[in-house]
């Protein structure tokens, strides 16, 4: 007669085998981990490369015997490039956070309000003003450039902060991403909020901003590095170098009397630390936002 124990036995048998790992399995986890690891290293080069000079001497920068270590840490050159009078490093950084501040708030609140209205407020021609919108995505800056400075320069805007700012806080491919969000937004929130009273004004207010910080977030992030890398609007508006953002200010380093690489590379660091530091704390809302906007709806 067959004991319970060996019934027990040939019973977690099967769940033995299926447990097992096999070795292909093993080989290809660490093979596509050491991808992975070779990757990382060869994309984190050039940061390090940066981080080096920045540290390093003016005459190792320039050595004809470079290594790949600098023989001492010269964090002077972080205060060298903050006195520098030919280059006002502080001023642009101040610059860019103002900026990038204010056209992501801008955008987001404009392209939010635009987004929900195509999405949610039906009247004749929202087709055809969504159909506008995806044409925007379609035309190169380049195109447009030319136009959008002759009416800078036409309002007074040249060297301002309006100039900097309003023209970058409208945004097709914002709207868009905000209207495929809404579109797939519980209705049945919207409908409570209507029994309790509220238009479409309130709804948007109290019921659908507070149930989408992860979309607001992710573009939230998107905008405020596209802003702050920006070059080529900076560089033509800013005409006065109060005016100069710290992408602006990097590129003044080669028209200096005196080409300081030591203080080029720690400014270049300088300007990547605050994009790196947003990245890593909201990097899982880019994600997630992406997910709940353009990838469905």
């Amino acid at each position: 007669m067959e004991t319970l124990a060996s019934r027990s036995a040939r019973a977690e048998q099967p769940r033995t085998r299926g447990s097992e790992i096999s070795p292909g399995k093993i080989v290809k986890e660490v093979l596509r981990y050491i991808l992975l690891i070779f990757l990382a290293i060869l994309f984190l080069i050039p940061f390090y490369l940066i981080l080096r000079n920045g540290l390093a001497s003016e005459q190792e920068i320039t050595s004809p015997n470079w290594t790949f270590f600098p023989s001492a840490l010269h964090f002077e050159n972080i205060s060298e490039l903050f006195n520098d009078s030919e280059v006002p490093f502080l001023s642009g950084l101040e610059n860019s956070f103002i900026i990038a501040l204010l056209q992501t708030a801008g955008q987001i609140l404009i392209s939010a309000l635009a987004g929900y209205g195509l999405a949610r407020i039906p009247y004749r021609w929202s087709n055809v003003v969504f159909f506008a919108i995806l044409l925007t995505l379609m035309i190169p800056f380049a195109v447009i450039f030319v136009p959008v400075y002759v009416i800078v320069s036409f309002l007074g805007w040249v060297s301002t902060l309006q100039g900097l700012v309003v023209p970058g806080m409208f945004s097709g491919f914002t709207t868009f991403l905000f209207r495929q969000f809404f579109l797939s937004f519980p209705r049945e929130l919207e409908e409570a909020g209507r029994v309790d009273g509220l238009g479409y004004w309130g709804i948007f207010w109290r019921v659908v901003v507070p149930n989408s910080w992860g979309i607001i977030s992710a573009l939230s992030v998107i905008t405020f590095i596209a802003s702050w890398n920006a070059f080529l609007w900076p560089l033509v508006i800013g005409q006065d170098a109060t005016a100069w953002t710290v992408q602006v200010v990097l590129s003044n380093f080669l028209n200096a009397q005196v080409l300081n690489l030591h203080e080029l590379f720690i400014g270049t660091a300088l300007a990547i630390l605050p994009l790196v530091i947003i990245f890593f704390i909201l990097q899982r809302y880019i994600v997630e936002g992406y997910k709940q906007s353009g990838l469905k709806g």
